[in-house]
């Protein structure tokens, strides 16, 4: 789970976090090495701090919250992506949506 960020990336196969480029969405935040008060995403600020929730998808009014849906509207296709991963997440969990991480090569991938 540390590895599903707020917004449906998937942090354990991206790039940029396995080339030690990246700290992560949320490592560091679970065992008090980083202070979420002090993190400039507002996401990340709603959900592990506001909410105390593992990511956007057990927020029952996702669809209407308007930090989430100012990201999904930005320009880019893995915004699309990582909103795919949410409603994916929501129609059949968490557990099935790490068995379809395991063949992607970054933060986001194809689904069945």
């Amino acid at each position: 789970m540390k590895y599903i960020d707020c917004c449906g990336a998937y942090c354990r196969t991206c790039k940029t976090l396995t080339q030690s480029a990246c700290t992560g969405c949320k490592l560091g935040y679970e065992n008090g090495e980083r202070d979420v008060s002090k993190a400039k995403c507002a996401m990340k600020r709603c959900c592990f701090e506001e909410r105390k929730i593992e990511t956007c998808a057990d927020y029952p009014d996702y669809k209407t919250c308007p930090i989430l849906q100012g990201l999904y509207s930005k320009q880019g296709y893995k915004y699309g992506k990582y909103r795919e991963a949410t409603e994916f997440i929501l129609a059949n969990g968490y557990e099935r949506f790490k068995e379809i991480t395991k063949n992607w090569n970054g933060a986001y991938g194809k689904y069945p």
